[in-house]
């Protein structure tokens, strides 16, 4: 079979047109490399809070970008890692750390699903044992058995 010079340049046009495919959104580079480590390490621990199951690195919202526009500002002024969730926190709340803290208020959170466990497990065990403890029905009596035998006829 002839390969025509227009069957050929199909084929190189439709290569190249998927070399874009690979392409990525350009991230702006800090100058200091220690700054952008910084930058990554934080946005891994975010929350986005528009998209909220994902964490401000993997998130391509807005406020994302922008929130770790302003980490790395932050980082490029000296803060430290913990400076800068304190910061965060204060404005956005406990909410927008990706792994909240154990207190008082996330207690529930932690531990709630231990006791949901725990419960189950206990109305498991209680149900197997009052199993256990059920009588047989005694056999039928003749006068019975005699009765039964009448309404099913």
């Amino acid at each position: 079979m002839k390969l025509t010079p227009v069957v050929c340049l199909i084929v190189i046009l439709g290569l190249l047109q998927s070399v874009s495919l690979w392409a990525q959104e350009a991230q702006p580079l800090q100058a200091n490399a220690a700054v952008e480590v910084q930058v990554e390490r934080l946005s891994t621990q975010l929350r986005c809070l528009v998209c909220q199951n994902q964490t401000i690195a993997d998130s391509h919202a807005e406020l994302a970008q922008d929130l770790k526009q302003e980490i790395r500002a932050m980082a490029a002024k000296g803060m430290t890692d913990q400076a800068i969730i304190d910061y965060l926190v204060a404005r956005y709340g406990d909410f927008v750390r990706y792994k909240p803290p154990f207190n008082p208020v996330t207690s529930l959170l932690w531990l709630g699903p231990f006791g949901l466990l725990l419960a189950g497990g206990f109305g498991l065990f209680v149900m197997l044992r009052r199993r256990q403890t059920m009588t047989t029905d005694a056999p039928l009596s003749a006068d019975e058995a005699r009765q039964v035998s009448e309404l099913l006829k």
